[in-house]
């Protein structure tokens, strides 16, 4: 996990010098970008909270209903009858769509939003994700169905998988809704392939999922007031910036204190 953010924080302020030369150029870029990004990158709408609410309330039920625990169960007992091998496949799945979403843009395939817009937003949602799912295995203390430990509940797996997913989504849907059909249908088979491998319940897979949108719509949401916290600086305020320093040999961080 600190290897994943600690990625996605370098990816984030070496977008932020793309094309600069010298760190001037850098604040007029960053500037322009805030000046004309006041808005938020996603209007909030309560109907987008009824699929990752759902995800939620029935992993939370899962818990306390012994129905559904028995259908866990099941599922197990189906999985082990009829399915000997298991599938390491998960492991490099739930990154796919996070990577897709950054990487379609630097093979040239625009998306809603610059690469700095939503690395931030990608930054924030597993700082959300990991925050809520490491608090959640910690104190639920769930034994995964193999046996092997007790933080089955909830899937980071299937959390991660799925906040790339919603940000592809976000970022390609008005260029081709297959882009998060392709991004959702690899979060979904990330979970699956949870349960397949015999490491989590079902009720784990689908909390896992609707951490992973939730965290994702959370942090569009929260975009606005974070870019003006990290890198605004207006004249005769109290700031601390720090930014990119790119010359012909050589590579650095500017640090800029308003007052």
């Amino acid at each position: 996990m600190i290897l994943k953010l600690g990625f996605i924080f370098i990816l984030f302020f070496s977008c932020n010098a793309i094309n600069s030369q010298k760190c001037p150029a850098v604040n007029y870029h960053l500037d322009t970008i805030i000046t004309e990004k006041n808005k938020p990158l996603l209007p909030f709408s309560y109907r987008q909270l009824i699929i990752p609410t759902a995800g939620i309330f029935y992993g939370i039920a899962g818990l306390k209903i012994p129905s559904l625990r028995l259908l866990n169960k099941e599922i197990r007992e189906e999985v082990n009858e009829h399915i000997d091998d298991k599938f390491s496949v998960d492991d490099f799945m739930q990154y796919a769509p996070s990577v897709s979403a950054i990487g379609l843009e630097l093979i040239g395939i625009k998306g809603k939003n610059s690469i700095k817009e939503r690395s931030l937003v990608l930054l924030t949602s597993y700082i959300l994700m990991i925050t809520v799912v490491t608090s959640l295995k910690n104190t639920t203390n769930v034994e995964r169905p193999d046996k092997t430990g007790h933080k089955s509940f909830p899937s980071g797996h299937t959390a991660n998988a799925f906040v790339g997913a919603e940000l592809l989504w976000q970022e390609y849907r008005e260029q081709s809704i297959w882009y998060g059909i392709a991004g959702y249908a690899i979060a979904c088979g990330t979970g699956a392939f949870r349960v397949i491998n015999n490491r989590h319940w079902l009720t784990d897979v689908s909390m896992g999922a609707g951490i992973g949108i939730l965290s994702t719509k959370l942090a569009y949401w929260m975009y606005p007031s974070l870019n003006k916290v990290l890198f605004h600086c207006k004249p005769g305020s109290n700031t601390l910036r720090l930014e990119p320093l790119i010359n012909t040999n050589q590579y650095g961080l500017c640090l800029h204190m308003g007052f």
